[in-house]
C-alpha cells in the first residue's frame, strides 16, 4: 500500500456543543485522488481545515506527511475552498503574481508557471483580464491554476465545483487530472456523489463526523443489485418499506424524505408491484444502473441502524 500522506486517528472536534468530527479516523495514500463524501454538516470542511492548519483537533491525532499540520507544510499544501476569495479588480496574472511572492517564488518564475497553468486549465490569453470579468467558471480554474502554482504536493479541494455548470466541471477536472494528476495527491471534499464516481480513485463515507466506510468506488459498489430504482413516494411508512424489503429480488431499501432508494436485480418486475401496492401515492419512478450514490446510501443506513440500536 501507498505510504499514507494524511493520517487521522480518533479525531474529536466540537463547535459549542455539537460534535462535527466524532472519532474520525482515516488514512489517504499517497498519489490518488481521493473523495470525503458526505451531506452538508457531516465533518468534510472541518476536516480539511485541520489537515490545512488552520484547526487543531480537540481530541485525537492528526499526521500530514509524518508531521503535525503547521505552517511550515503550507508549502507543500494548497486549498481551495467553496468560495472564491480573488480580487475582482486585479488581473489573471496579477492575482497569480501575488501567490507566487506569498510563497516566496521569483516574480519570473511566478509569471512563467502561471502563464502555463493558465493555459492548461483553458485560460490563454486572458492574463490581463480583470477577475470581476471572468465568468464563475474561469473563476474557479483560475483558482485552481493560482492554488497549484507553487508545485505543491498535497492538493485540498472543499467542493471546488459548487455553482460550476456540468461544461466549465468537466474542463476543470479534465484539466486537473490530465495535465497534472500524477505530480500530486488530491483530498476532495463533495457532496456530489456522481462527480466523485467519475473522479477519485478510492473515497470514504462520511456521517455524523466519523467515517462509516472507505474503499475503491468500484469495490463498494460491488455487492449492490444490478439496477438503482429511485421512488417518488408520498407519505411513506415504515410498514411498507419492511414489506417491500421482504419481495423477491428486492435488495436495500433506503429513504430520503419521500425518495426511496431501492436496489433491484429486475426493476421491470418490481416497478408494477409498487404502483399496485401503493396505488396514487407513488409520484415518480427513475432506473439507473447502481451507483456510488447507491453505495453510500447502503452503507450509511446500516451504520445508522446500528447506533440507534446500541441507544
Amino acid at each position: 500500500m501507498a505510504e499514507a500522506v494524511v493520517e487521522a486517528r480518533g479525531i474529536v472536534h466540537r463547535y459549542g456543543e455539537r460534535r462535527a468530527l466524532d472519532g474520525f479516523t482515516l488514512q489517504v495514500p499517497a498519489g490518488c485522488v481521493f473523495g470525503l463524501l458526505g451531506p452538508n454538516g457531516s465533518g468534510k470542511s472541518t476536516f480539511i481545515t485541520m489537515v490545512a492548519a488552520m484547526e487543531r483537533p480537540a481530541e485525537g491525532e492528526l499526521r500530514v506527511f509524518g508531521q503535525e499540520p503547521s505552517p511550515s507544510l503550507r508549502a507543500r499544501t494548497a486549498t481551495v475552498f467553496q468560495e472564491n476569495a480573488q480580487d475582482p479588480l486585479l488581473s489573471a496574472g496579477e492575482t497569480l503574481r501575488l501567490a507566487g511572492k506569498l510563497f516566496g517564488m521569483s516574480g519570473s518564475a511566478a509569471s512563467d508557471r502561471g502563464r502555463r497553468l493558465l493555459g492548461t486549465f483553458g485560460l490563454a490569453g486572458r492574463e490581463k483580464d480583470r477577475i470581476g470579468a471572468l465568468s464563475g467558471g474561469m473563476r474557479r480554474r483560475l483558482e485552481m491554476a493560482r492554488a497549484l502554482l507553487h508545485d505543491p504536493d498535497l492538493l485540498l479541494l472543499d467542493e471546488p465545483t459548487t455553482g460550476v455548470d456540468p461544461e466549465e466541471r468537466r474542463a476543470l477536472w479534465d484539466a486537473l487530472l490530465n495535465a497534472e494528476r500524477l505530480r500530486r495527491t488530491v483530498l476532495l471534499a463533495t457532496n456530489d456523489l456522481a462527480e466523485a464516481d467519475g473522479v477519485c480513485e478510492q473515497v470514504a463515507f462520511i456521517k455524523d463526523g466519523r467515517v462509516v466506510t472507505t474503499g475503491t468506488p468500484s469495490a463498494l459498489k460491488a455487492g449492490l443489485r444490478r439496477e438503482a430504482v429511485r421512488v417518488g413516494w408520498e407519505g411513506v411508512t415504515e410498514a411498507q418499506l419492511a414489506e417491500v424489503r421482504n419481495w423477491p429480488g428486492a435488495g436495500e431499501v433506503t429513504t430520503d424524505g419521500e425518495v426511496v432508494h431501492l436496489a433491484s436485480d429486475d426493476a421491470s418486475a418490481l416497478v408494477p408491484r409498487l404502483f399496485a401496492f401503493a396505488p396514487g401515492a407513488i409520484r415518480s419512478v427513475t432506473i439507473e444502473r447502481s451507483s456510488l450514490e447507491d453505495a453510500y446510501f447502503q452503507h450509511v443506513s446500516r451504520r445508522t441502524a446500528v447506533v440507534e440500536a446500541a441507544r
